[in-house]
C-alpha cells in the first residue's frame, strides 16, 4: 500500500495541523467508517485511522496522505470556526432524525413531509460543507499548510459527495412532486 503511515505518525501530522493554525481542539481515535469528522458538541476532532488512508487513495489524482491530512485538518478546523451556527442548528437536526427513525424505509420515497426534511437536510449539510471550506481556504491562506492545487482537489472531492446525496434525493423528491402534480390535473 503506497504511502502508508503509521497511527502514530497519522496522529503527529493531525496535532502538528492543529498546532499549527493556533487552534485548541483536541484530537480523538475513533472507527467511525468516516475518514475525519468534527464534533461540534464536544468541540473535537475524529479520524478513523484506517478510513482516512482509503479514503486519500479514493482521489482521482493522488496526493501524499500527509497533504490529504493537513487538509481535512484544516477543514474539520473550519467547522470549529463555525461551532455556534452548528450548535443552533441542533434542534432541527434532532426532530429530522426522529423523522427519519419514525418513516418506514420503504414509504421515504412518498412520504412528502420527510423528503422535504431529507433535502432541506441535504441543504443545510452542504452550507455547512461550503462555510468549513471557506474557512479552511482562510487558514490554509494565512498559515500557508498545503499548496492550493492540492487543497483544490480535496475541496471538490469532499464537496461532490455531499452533492451527489443530495442531488439523488432531489430526483425522488422531484418524481414524487411530479406524480402528485398529474394526479390531480386528472
Amino acid at each position: 500500500m503506497k504511502d502508508r503511515m503509521t497511527e502514530s505518525q497519522i496522529v503527529a501530522v493531525i496535532e502538528s495541523t492543529i498546532r499549527a493554525v493556533n487552534m485548541d481542539v483536541e484530537l480523538k481515535q475513533e472507527s467511525t467508517g468516516v475518514n475525519m469528522m468534527y464534533d461540534f458538541i464536544k468541540d473535537e476532532v475524529i479520524v478513523d485511522i484506517d478510513r482516512v488512508q482509503k479514503a486519500c487513495q479514493e482521489l482521482s489524482e493522488s496526493m501524499p496522505l500527509e497533504t490529504y491530512l493537513r487538509v481535512l485538518t484544516i477543514h474539520e478546523l473550519g467547522h470549529a470556526m463555525d461551532r455556534n451556527a452548528l450548535l443552533d442548528s441542533l434542534d432541527r437536526t434532532k426532530e429530522i432524525i426522529l423523522m427519519k427513525k419514525l418513516a418506514a424505509a420503504e414509504k421515504r420515497p412518498t412520504d412528502l413531509p420527510l423528503m422535504k426534511a431529507l433535502i432541506e437536510e441535504h441543504e443545510a449539510d452542504i452550507a455547512f460543507e461550503e462555510t468549513a471550506w471557506a474557512n479552511a481556504e482562510i487558514l490554509n491562506s494565512y498559515f500557508g499548510i498545503v499548496d492550493g492545487g492540492s487543497f483544490a482537489k480535496v475541496k471538490l472531492h469532499s464537496l461532490s459527495t455531499y452533492r451527489e446525496a443530495y442531488e439523488d434525493d432531489l430526483r425522488i423528491y422531484n418524481g414524487f412532486i411530479y406524480t402528485q402534480e398529474e394526479l390531480l390535473s386528472v
